[in-house]
């Protein structure tokens, strides 16, 4: 599904899709795609931030408080760190910034679909606990100190990579291909706006972080260090 007011843009996304293989509907603002979503479930939402009557950060609230699952890919005009953490924290799996190559939507909506499937053909794993942190892959719930934490599905694959091998320092761009994959064109400020979020789920006091580190010059960890004063 597209949901894109501007017709000339939701043509060519559609032209550009649909020539990739995809059944594609299109639809002019954010309560009509809500109610396509209740209909019909997509696979997967391209989504425009400004639209009218209800516009994309309030359809993206919507559709995290009942439908975690459906892969959001969110067009945006604005270019702000601001924008870009709070499309993130409400949500989106990935965004692109207007203008933009149709090409690249294609080749983002086609890594995000193919992650989508490599998590639903995924058999059982063992839970990954590092400290108080626990990541479970399978019911996809990620817990601190017994508390159950909501994160969006990118920040879940960040946590869940860094948890896989605690200590082990990776590098932004090894952490962009664990959200992006190999079709990646997105910035590592991705990376960033994950792990700011991430803090302030996980840790104590975020300004402090003692579980989600910074390795100044290199990237970030997921230690079981002990809580800072």
């Amino acid at each position: 599904m597209v949901a894109e007011d501007d017709e000339k843009q939701a043509r060519l996304a559609r032209v550009y899709l649909e020539s990739e293989g995809h059944h594609v509907v299109v639809v002019p603002d954010g309560r009509d795609a809500l109610e396509h979503i209740r209909r019909t479930t997509p696979d997967l939402l391209v989504l425009d931030v400004m639209m009218p009557r209800v516009d994309g950060l309030d359809v993206l609230r919507i559709l995290r408080s009942s439908n975690e699952d459906l892969p959001v890919l969110m067009l945006t005009a604005r270019s702000t760190e601001d924008d870009l953490l709070l499309g993130l924290d409400l949500g989106a799996d990935d965004y692109l910034t207007k203008p933009y190559s149709p090409r690249e939507l294609v080749a983002r909506v086609r890594t995000l679909l193919r992650r989508t499937a490599r998590r639903h053909q995924a058999g059982p794993s063992s839970v990954l606990s590092v400290g108080a942190v626990t990541v479970d892959p399978v019911r996809h719930l990620v817990t601190v100190e017994g508390r159950p934490v909501e994160c969006t599905p990118g920040e879940f694959r960040l946590l869940a990579a860094l948890a896989d091998q605690p200590e082990r320092v990776f590098s932004r761009q090894q952490l962009l291909q664990e959200l992006h994959g190999i079709d990646r064109f997105v910035s590592t400020r991705t990376v960033d706006a994950h792990v700011v979020n991430l803090r302030k789920k996980i840790e104590t006091s975020p300004g402090r972080p003692s579980r989600l580190l910074t390795v100044y010059g290199v990237g970030y960890k997921l230690t079981a260090g002990l809580d800072r004063a």
